[in-house]
């Protein structure tokens, strides 16, 4: 889970590159003034200085009119979204080639409750609460480069419940009280957006139960790796392990048992461009109330008998190094995230619009897009 920080000024990228996109991302708006000005803003995302707000993006590329057009645009317009998300996660689709959707939640820090879905929440990277607008975003992700797709914020109880007399009204559908179902709501969406098979869904979500994990993606009908915590229960399943009676057990100690069975695997660190190695072991397991078979990986990078993280997955018949380089996917988009998407403004819109958010992170992920196909060299680094 990211915290989000300053940043700096973002490289400006090629109109012609520019244009092209905003052709087919846009196609499916009903009017050109929606396109051009579509297009207006996302020049302002990927070149304006310091914060993205509508005021400073009218200034650099228009006037007063252009602020008060480009606000009605961004915040009170019709234009719907998804279609944009759609035609993005179908680009990406192309440009990216995906091995999997990665889901990568965002705490957005802000003072005072005028933003939309502001409220305290426990940040547990921090140990405290803060006051913050909490983001859940699916990615399109290689090893290589990534680019966030579909998104959804998440609403506290008086946003959802009672909301207060100015706040927006906000679609049933959007009304997703956790994030597991942010998560799976968004995934399944931007599947179905993308066609063809389902793609391999990574989460590190330390929060949501694993157990209502593997259910939700099961119904859902989309394979998953998710990491855990050590301390959740397992079974193991098949031949019985020496010393071990077939009782439920924790994930830790099950790893523990089965360290000897060990083997080597390389990969790349998305931040420091180097090639690391881990030792890895996986061993099939269930989890109470589910029936599903699973896979349980460890990941060793010391001489240490106690694993560094695992996970689980329902890729029971994939080879664990390829299984650990799809788990390693969210090191990727949390390299991209700090080294692009806040470089575009992905967390600057402020004002209570729902739809306006939605609109904003919607540019904010093409601009995104847009800036690791121009330098997609540069991006392993966060700035």
């Amino acid at each position: 889970m990211h915290l989000v920080h300053d940043r700096p000024f973002t490289h400006r990228v090629p109109d012609s590159m520019l244009s092209e996109l905003c052709a087919e991302i846009f196609a499916q708006l009903p009017r050109s003034d929606q396109r051009r000005k579509g297009e207006l803003y996302l020049r302002g995302l990927l070149s304006v200085g310091g914060r993205k707000s509508v005021r400073n993006i009218a200034t650099h590329v228009g006037d007063r009119a252009a602020e008060q057009s480009l606000h009605h645009f961004i915040s009170a317009s019709t234009w719907d979204w998804n279609t944009v998300r759609a035609a993005l996660g179908r680009h990406l689709e192309r440009s990216v080639r995906p091995r999997a959707w990665v889901v990568h939640p965002v705490v957005i820090p802000k003072a005072g409750r005028h933003s939309v879905g502001v409220g305290p929440r426990f940040v547990p990277s921090l140990g405290q609460v803060v006051n913050s607008q909490h983001a859940v975003g699916v990615w399109a992700a290689n090893e290589e480069r990534s680019g966030p797709v579909n998104w959804r914020l998440s609403l506290g109880d008086d946003w959802r419940d009672a909301p207060l007399p100015g706040y927006p009204q906000v679609p049933e559908p959007e009304l997703a009280a956790t994030d597991l179902e942010c998560a799976a709501g968004a995934a399944v969406e931007l599947q179905g957006w993308v066609g063809g098979p389902p793609r391999p869904v990574v989460l590190d979500l330390p929060q949501v139960d694993p157990a209502a994990l593997a259910r939700r993606f099961a119904a859902a009908g989309m394979p998953f790796v998710a990491a855990v915590p050590g301390s959740t229960p397992v079974t193991p399943v098949g031949p019985a392990l020496v010393g071990h009676d077939g009782r439920g057990t924790s994930a830790h100690q099950l790893l523990r048992m089965v360290r000897t069975l060990r083997r080597m695997v390389t990969w790349t660190d998305p931040v420091s461009l180097t090639t690391r190695t881990s030792l890895v072991a996986g061993i099939p397991v269930q989890l109470p109330g589910t029936r599903r078979p699973l896979v349980l990986l460890g990941e060793w990078t010391g001489k240490d008998s106690w694993p560094r993280r695992c996970w689980l997955s329902d890729l029971a018949d994939t080879p664990w190094g390829p299984l650990l380089r799809l788990a390693k996917l969210s090191l990727r988009v949390g390299a991209d995230f700090a080294a692009v998407s806040t470089e575009v403004g992905m967390v600057d819109f402020e004002g209570r619009s729902f739809g306006g958010w939605h609109r904003h992170t919607t540019l904010a992920s093409a601009a995104h897009a847009l800036t690791v196909e121009y330098r997609p060299r540069t991006l392993a680094r966060p700035a």
